[in-house]
């Protein structure tokens, strides 16, 4: 990947690099953020996107590793290598740095599952945590080291601090001496030089002997150590020079156990300060709300969906998003459009998103994008005007043109703003024209922004050339941002004049020159715009009208949910009406029941047992109406009326039948010769047409005449009470099982047996099958072993 320091400050790239090494927490991770390199391969590239989407999902889930207590230990390390003495701060910081490790190890591994990237970089931790504890016990928190650190600083120490006791002891016996008191300036003692003193007056040294260590500015008073205190002052500072010395000898015992782990410390550092990079990175990502592109060839498809300029975003300026597409045979897109709408921020965020991708970072454009690993981005961005080498603008910008025409070729892009504007239009549009075909012809990708109008009608003669515009809001006055691809664009330049406070008489009269000196090229640009407009037009109307028909029939969607809810709402109560109803019936039957029980006579109980039956009578008309009621409001939608001869759909056998008579809440169908009870939860819309009447054939006839017979009530006997299928086909079986059940139910028995026998369980579980969507059965079980166990089935039948 090429790119020259003026193109990366023209992009501003160095801001990018800034964001993300603003968001690490580790100075070795801003460092590696600041100095990310360019990626070589598509492989490299594609292996960095992955990285940082694992990344991401830790943020999803709120975890943030655990880079705590990591501070710069580099130059600690290198004098640890170089056997020099480290400080306390730097060992505590060290530990740090190895408990660290340690946490980020094991967040890690413990979600391998989910970043297996991660989990791998955080194996190169070193777990050194036995040697972070050593080092972490011989300090305390303040940053002293502590009596832990060795037995003989402890016992050093001791003895200090005794030493300590008894020289105050002695001096506190001194200063409740009245006549040793006489001789000090002021009663208190102190300490000079590391040695015990008292303020004496100098006109009274004689009478406190001892040895006078510092003295007053005025000379007043001399700071003597009493000589009977001067023997435990030596052995104060004997004792105490003890104490330096272990205190010396534990810190370079733990300086060499460092520095014997400084090449595994140096690689945690560095596996650190990848996962704090990756971090940041991810960070970034979801603040631009980046996504991964599908990495194209550098000769491949250019599709940004919804590009959004990243430095924008993270400056918290609102961006219009906007698509970039360069496909097929076309190479070069031509930007055009009033000032201060917009190209430049395109220009530079397609380059700044080419560039991010070489560094393996998301791009700020919609999932699906596609982007060129570009091997050369160029750019010629601003004014590049330079007085100090007599350079004017056009100059300037022309040695700008030949850089790029020198280092662009296949798999480049070029991006250049306001090419060949500062001459004159017609030599500067030729010069354009010359330098964009030559810059294509050497596979180069291009964007340009341009006012001229040569250049805008480039693409109604060449294929390879795309125009996009800028919009301008003529009624505000204003730019709206958004780009529009196949269109050119004017350059409003007299009305972004009048917005910045040019008289209005100037630009009136601005217009009318400009109507006189448009030339027929410009005519026909201005004639296809005007095309263009009122066709953009023509589309705004469409999906205006789209949108509203689709908020209707959203409107409509709402009210239908409302009425089935209210429907849902009435028949639950009508539900719990009849439940109420039958409740009542049940206890006042109950009751009866109760009473007649109760009766001393025939007469009463006569009387009880025509009360019961009348309001038996009652209660099931009653029930009949409720039923009715409920039957009514539970037809669904489609249903036809259900009357005699309806035509209607029976979910159990999953067919059509028809409705042969209506009871209340019930209704008898006829499904071919079979009639049955339903009710209106087992039957819905019909799905089939309803056949034609016709005569029978001969053969049909006799065939429905056997069935009919078939189906015939028989003489009620124990035999009867038996259906045996035994060793016919499924089909058969299910045939026979249903007329058998027909003839059984009309007889009113209760219950029946079917032998189906073990075999090899197909005609069991089919016949099983069979009785459990069967309208006439209530329940069914395998035998009992004096039944005749599993070989055959005992219905129940429905009363």
């Amino acid at each position: 990947m090429y790119a020259t320091a003026r193109t990366l400050e023209d992009l501003g790239f160095p801001e990018v690099l800034h964001a993300l090494s603003r968001r690490c927490r580790t100075p070795n991770g801003q460092e590696r953020a600041q100095a990310r390199p360019f990626l070589d391969s598509r492989a490299e590239v594609e292996d960095a996107l992955e990285k940082i989407r694992q990344a991401r999902l830790l943020a999803e889930q709120k975890l943030s590793l655990p880079f705590g207590g990591l501070g710069e230990v580099r130059p600690a390390l290198e004098r640890a290598e170089k056997s020099g003495l480290l400080e306390p701060r730097e060992l505590i910081s060290l530990a740090r740095t190895l408990f660290a490790f340690v946490r980020v190890r094991e967040v890690l591994i413990e979600r391998e599952s989910m970043v297996p990237a991660l989990a791998e970089i955080a194996r190169a931790l070193p777990n050194l945590e036995a040697l972070a504890r050593s080092v972490d016990q011989c300090f305390e928190a303040d940053g002293e080291i502590s009596d832990r650190a060795s037995p003989e600083l402890k016992e050093a120490r001791d003895r200090t601090r005794g030493l300590h006791r008894a020289i105050k002891g002695r001096l506190d016996q001194l200063l409740h001496d009245d006549g040793f008191l006489v001789n000090l300036r002021e009663r208190y003692y102190t300490v000079r030089n590391g040695r015990y003193v008292v303020p004496v007056l100098s006109q009274q040294q004689a009478a406190i002997p001892g040895i006078v260590h510092n003295a007053s500015q005025s000379g007043q008073t001399l700071f003597v150590e009493p000589e009977g205190m001067v023997g435990l002052g030596n052995q104060l500072a004997i004792a105490q020079s003890l104490v330096l010395e272990e205190e010396r000898r534990v810190l370079q015992e733990l300086t060499d156990r460092l520095s014997r782990e400084v090449g595994r410390i140096r690689a945690g550092l560095e596996a650190i300060s990848q996962l704090d990079e990756l971090e940041a990175a991810a960070g970034l990502a979801n603040e631009l709300d980046a996504h991964a592109p599908a990495v194209e060839p550098a000769s491949g498809t250019l599709a940004l969906q919804a590009l959004r300029h990243p430095l924008l975003v993270l400056r918290g300026k609102e961006v219009v998003a906007n698509d970039v597409t360069l496909e097929g045979e076309v190479r070069a897109l031509v930007i055009s459009g009033p000032n201060a709408g917009g190209k430049t921020v395109t220009l530079t965020g397609v380059g700044l998103c080419a560039l991010m991708l070489r560094l393996g970072l998301p791009v700020p454009a919609e999932p699906g994008s596609r982007l060129p690993l570009f091997a050369s981005v160029h750019s010629a961005v601003g004014d590049a005007q330079d007085l100090s080498q007599d350079l004017s603008t056009f100059s300037a910008h022309v040695l700008e043109l030949r850089r790029i025409l020198d280092g662009a070729s296949g798999g480049s892009l070029a991006l250049i703003d306001e090419i060949a504007a500062d001459t004159d239009p017609r030599e500067g549009a030729a010069i354009a024209i010359a330098v964009l075909e030559a810059l294509i012809e050497r596979g180069a990708r291009v964007l340009v922004t341009t006012h001229l109008e040569e250049l805008k009608a480039l693409t109604h003669v060449d294929a390879r050339f795309l125009n996009a515009r800028v919009g301008f809001d003529a009624r505000k006055m204003l730019p709206t941002y958004k780009l529009q691809l196949g269109a050119s664009g004017a350059s409003s330049a007299i009305e972004v004049a009048q917005r910045m406070g040019i008289p209005e008489a100037v630009c009136l009269r601005a217009r009318d020159l400009a109507k006189n000196t448009g030339g027929p090229l410009s005519q026909a640009l201005a004639s296809v715009e005007e095309e263009r407009r009122k066709l953009a037009a023509e589309v705004d109307r469409a999906q205006a009208l789209a949108q509203q028909a689709e908020a209707e029939r959203a409107a409509l969607q709402a009210e239908r949910s409302q009425a089935q809810a209210a429907l849902r709402e009435d028949e639950r109560k009508r539900r719990e009406a009849f439940a109420a109803e039958l409740a009542r019936a049940t206890e006042e039957a109950q009751e009866l029941v109760q009473r007649l029980r109760q009766a001393d006579s025939l007469q009463a109980a006569e009387a009880m047992r025509r009360e019961l039956l009348d309001r038996q009578k009652t209660e099931k008309e009653r029930a009949s109406a409720l039923k009715a009621e409920q039957a009514r409001a539970e037809v669904p939608e489609g249903m036809p009326e259900l009357v005699k001869g309806a035509w209607v759909h029976h979910h159990g056998l999953d067919r059509d039948v028809e409705i042969l008579e209506v009871d209340g809440g019930q209704f008898t169908v006829a499904a071919g010769p079979m009639k049955m009870r339903v009710t209106v939860e087992q039957i819905g819309p019909p799905r089939t047409r309803r056949p034609k009447a016709r005569f029978p054939s001969p053969v049909k006839s006799t065939e429905a005449i056997a069935r009919a017979k078939e189906a015939a009530p028989a003489p009620v006997s124990a035999a009867n009470l038996r259906c045996d299928v035994r060793g016919m086909r499924v089909d058969e079986a299910l045939r026979e099982i249903e007329a058998f059940l027909d003839r059984t139910m009309r007889a009113g028995d209760p219950a029946a047996t079917i032998l189906h026998g073990h075999g090899t369980g197909a005609l069991k579980q089919s016949v099983r099958d069979f009785l459990a969507a069967s309208p006439y059965v209530r329940l069914f079980r395998p035998g009992e072993t004096h039944e005749g166990g599993d070989g055959v089935t005992l219905v129940m039948l429905r009363g």
